[in-house]
């Protein structure tokens, strides 16, 4: 980590979540805080104690800003604050509250994000409501921010609150964790346009996005794209003028706690006490009420389970308790009403006087009492239909110092993604869940201590402080992306010293882009004519220097456009290459023929779907072609469909590179680009001044390619591995003229 410091950090750590981490509680006008010890505070207060590598200052308390359900009054001149955190009250109206948390969290984004679709309520009062209390969350942050502060966002409840914070405090570090599975588009896509563009556009106000597993990011990076356009690279994001990274960081559990656990005085005492008092093998569940935890299906599973093994009748507990929440909404009245008779009618039909197939308990447990079952357990069913991560059975696994006992996972839990030793079961099959019952029941101690270690090792590694260095790390690996790609615009200084250089210099190289380097942007690519003044400037460098037009136009295009200039033409971003004393053209050696006709096809069918846009095909790639297209947003939206389908579906068959450049999309194959065509040039020749210049995504890999020495200018203001920038394209020659001017003595 001590690497990764950039320098000394005075700012504080705000995190914003939706509940504060205490139960306020005032008595005789005084107030008492009662902190809970969930896994976020747990995790948030482990980097308290981190001083070194952490992007904020771990000296200060940490600041935390959530609701409370205590009045302004209340509270009005109390010190919400202990030992670690300083408590920032948000007071929400109760009429805002129950359509932005019951109603728009609740009863929309919970069942959407969960795969309940059928039970996603859409009413534009949740929306109005959303917009209102994320407001009333920003009001607290904008008292208490300071310079240098890093904000931590947490979860579905605060997606618009990042891009708030954005675009009042820009200067501010900000991260966003999202709690809960993102589903995929197809799910994503129902919520109505402008409800879908400001929870994306909510979220990238943020530096860094977390996600519990990969499939989330790969989700969330598609509605990136479908929704606000904006594509990605190895998860970054760049927005021109800052970069968003997008990565999985799988929560977990303070694995120390959980496993010293075992030895507890307590925890022998509850876990002798079920031994006892249940039969020789026991299963346990333990969940909070709610409809993607897929006890239902865990009971029909049990229930096959007892139907084809009868020999293990009155041999099995199968302890399942299930915590009380929101059992005042109907839905969830109903769904508690179903699992009562479904365990009524099981034990009914299969239990006998001296055994009852299912011990269930509706409550909470004490610590003590779940380590108690935790370790008595010889089997943890943990089935959710749809979990973000599920903490639970890696809670499971910590206790287990014992080495004992077989876990029955849910493919569904993003968990499953880590703790692949478990029994990995469809909870929807109830047959699999039978047989998966069955195994672990006859599995041989030593390879449950097997499975066993392999999960322990896995957590324990990567445990709840891991997972907050890990995204913190990833903040401060951001600061130096950034600072690598920053935006440095040549000052008359800087332009100057280019010039001297090159005055200096004998054996000079010069690469430039075409459109939008040497010619201007225009609708229509035909029309994007270099200048005769540029063209004049450029024969009068090839005099001197080596100089090499590198663009993604066909080999014709090119040719006839410098046929008479000394000038090195590379072609199609680095497939066609001719030397100025050549009238032949090399086709790259790395090129392979005959993939374009399984290609051509889908361009041409977005292309008739799409009035306005083509497709260009050149000797080496395709091109489908969108800025003359009728209607630009319709178009990018049409864009963006294109390039996911590409990606996803011909990419790993054929290696194809899918280039997102400026209104258009290109497919080209991958052995060669702009920087390894403009790097065998470089290679030849023993130069001693490099400069290279581009508008294009395409023109990053030669920024990248060529040695550090280079001159290499980005025009515009993206974001860019170029060492330096210049406004627009009229610049490029007066920036030329002044280059090759005699510097002053």
């Amino acid at each position: 980590m001590e690497d990764l410091k950039i320098k000394e950090k005075t700012g504080r750590l705000i995190i914003v979540a939706y509940r504060l981490p205490f139960k306020i509680i005032s008595e005789n006008d005084q107030v008492q805080l009662f902190q809970n010890s969930g896994g976020l505070v747990s995790a948030v207060l482990s980097l308290v104690h981190e001083q070194d590598g952490s992007p904020f200052n771990s000296d200060e308390k940490i600041q935390w800003v959530g609701f409370s359900e205590n009045s302004p009054e209340e509270l009005e001149g109390q010190n919400l604050a202990n030992d670690s955190f300083q408590a920032h009250p948000v007071f929400i109206p109760s009429d805002v509250n129950e359509n932005y948390y019951e109603g728009f969290c609740n009863n929309l984004i919970w069942p959407l994000c969960h795969y309940f679709p059928s039970l996603a309520k859409f009413d534009d009062a949740y929306f109005e409501s959303y917009q209102i209390a994320n407001k009333l969350f920003f009001d607290k942050v904008s008292e208490i921010i300071q310079p240098d502060d890093v904000v931590w966002v947490q979860d579905y409840q605060l997606m618009l609150l990042p891009d708030m914070i954005r675009q009042k405090f820009p200067q501010n570090k900000i991260g966003f964790f999202f709690h809960i599975p993102f589903p995929s588009f197809e799910l994503f896509r129902m919520l109505p346009v402008k409800w879908r563009k400001s929870i994306i556009d909510g979220i990238l106000g943020a530096d860094v996005v977390g996600f519990h597993t990969n499939d989330y990011v790969e989700y969330f990076l598609k509605a990136a794209r479908m929704v606000s356009g904006y594509g990605n690279k190895l998860h970054y994001i760049n927005m021109s003028n800052r970069i968003v990274k997008v990565d999985s960081f799988p929560i977990s559990i303070d694995y120390r706690k959980f496993n010293s656990a075992f030895d507890l005085p307590d925890v022998e005492k509850e876990r002798e006490q079920v031994r006892e008092s249940l039969k020789e093998k026991i299963i346990f569940s333990v969940d909070r009420l709610d409809y993607s935890k897929g006890i239902l299906h865990r009971l029909h599973g049990f229930q096959r389970f007892l139907e084809i093994y009868p020999d293990w009748h009155e041999k099995v507990s199968f302890v399942m308790v299930v915590v009380p929440s929101r059992d005042s909404i109907d839905q969830y009245q109903q769904m508690k009403s179903d699992i009562d008779q479904t365990v009524g009618r099981i034990n009914a039909q299969y239990g006998t006087i001296n055994w009852q197939p299912i011990i269930y308990q509706y409550r909470s447990l004490s610590f003590d009492e779940l380590m108690g079952m935790y370790t008595a357990s010889d089997v943890a069913l943990i089935t959710p239909v749809r979990d973000g991560m599920n903490l639970v059975c890696k809670e499971y696994v910590a206790s287990r110092k014992d080495k004992k006992g077989v876990l029955i996972l849910s493919e569904m839990a993003g968990a499953a993604a880590e703790l692949g030793e478990a029994l990995i079961i469809n909870p929807l099959d109830n047959q699999d869940i039978a047989d998966a019952i069955i195994r672990a029941f006859e599995m041989p101690e030593e390879e449950q201590t097997k499975r066993m270690n392999a999960m322990q090792t896995r957590i324990r590694e990567y445990d709840v402080f891991a997972w907050t260095n890990d995204f913190f790390t990833q903040m401060i690996m951001l600061e130096q992306e950034h600072e690598r790609l920053r935006q440095v615009f040549l000052t008359n200084k800087g332009i100057d010293d280019i010039r001297k250089a090159y005055a200096a210099s004998s054996n000079r190289i010069l690469f430039f882009d075409y459109d939008g380097t040497l010619a201007p942007i225009v609708p229509d690519p035909s029309k994007a004519i270099v200048s005769v003044d540029t063209k004049k400037l450029i024969m009068d460098l090839a005099k001197r220097d080596t100089v090499i037009i590198i663009s993604g136009r066909d080999r014709y295009f090119l040719h006839e456009l410098f046929k008479e200039l000394p000038v090195h033409i590379i072609a199609e971003h680095g497939a066609l290459i001719k030397t100025k004393d050549s009238e032949e053209w090399t086709l790259n050696e790395s090129y392979e023929e005959n993939w374009k006709e399984s290609i051509r096809p889908i361009l041409d069918i977005y292309a008739k779907r799409c009035p306005g846009a083509f497709v260009e095909e050149k000797e080496t790639s395709l091109a489908w072609h969108y800025r003359t297209a009728e209607d630009q947003e319709y178009a990018i939206r049409r864009a963006q469909e294109l390039i996911w389908q590409l990606q996803s579906f011909v990419q790993p068959e054929l290696n194809l590179q899918i280039i997102d450049g400026n209104k258009v999309v290109e497919v080209k194959k991958t052995a060669f680009n702009k920087g390894t065509a403009a790097r065998s040039f470089v290679e030849k020749g023993d130069y001693d001044f490099v400069l290279a210049m581009g508008d294009d995504t395409t023109d990053e890999d030669m920024f990248e390619a060529l040695p550090s020495t280079a001159y290499t200018i980005k025009i515009g203001d993206d974001l860019s591995a170029a060492r330096n920038h210049i406004r627009n394209q009229q610049e490029v020659f007066h920036f030329l003229k002044f280059m090759i001017s005699s510097p002053e003595e």
